[in-house]
């Protein structure tokens, strides 16, 4: 299983809002195109962070791979309003806001 998580900056009222449109976009076959096994939100203090686990290794590459679909650049779209850069200076694609993993340990 592959993981990402993304940092960036959300109002914590705009949490429902943002919940909203990923429960919809969830509902279409693009988890399934983008190899999306789990997805969760979180938020703190100003703060939004975007755990999603992937089936296979190659998750990043589906997901470039649905970047041009109609349904992905929606949602993207749709989330402007309420999701900011973490660094907004420092910020070029969504690469810059993947925080980086630097221990793990499992059970299985």
């Amino acid at each position: 299983m592959h993981s990402t998580l993304i940092v960036a900056r959300m109002e914590p009222r705009s949490a429902d809002e943002v919940a909203g449109l990923f429960g919809d976009f969830d509902k279409t076959e693009m988890p399934h195109l983008m190899g999306t096994r789990r997805r969760q939100l979180f938020s703190y203090r100003g703060l939004y962070f975007h755990l999603q686990d992937f089936d296979l290794e190659d998750g990043g590459e589906r997901i470039e791979g649905a970047k041009s679909d109609p349904r992905f650049i929606g949602v993207s779209e749709d989330l402007k309003p309420y999701i900011a850069a973490y660094d907004p200076a420092t910020w070029r694609s969504p690469a810059d806001a993947m925080a980086r993993r630097f221990y793990h340990w499992s059970a299985l």
